[in-house]
């Protein structure tokens, strides 16, 4: 795929890296030299920073909760009797 550098420096990434990175208008991007090659990558933390506080937990339930219903039990989480069902 080709793209070519506009007169004020400016390029159009080609639809489908777009469309394959989940690139919208607004989305920032890390730019980084490695020699001759330039290196575009999303800001993760642009994405995380614009979703904090818009979601919220029922009443009782932590992020660990979540986190253990959709990852399964992480290394060092306690295990749950037999009788208690894992959470």
């Amino acid at each position: 795929m080709d793209a070519t550098v506009a007169e004020r420096g400016q390029i159009t990434l080609p639809k489908a890296v777009r469309d394959a990175l989940g690139l919208t208008k607004g989305t920032k991007l890390k730019v980084e030299l490695d020699g001759s090659r330039i290196i575009l990558r999303k800001d993760v933390n642009d994405a995380i920073s614009r979703l904090r506080g818009r979601v919220k937990l029922p009443a009782g339930v932590t992020t660990d909760d979540v986190m253990r219903e959709l990852r399964g039990r992480a290394p060092g989480d306690p295990v749950p009797p037999a009788d208690e069902p894992a959470a």
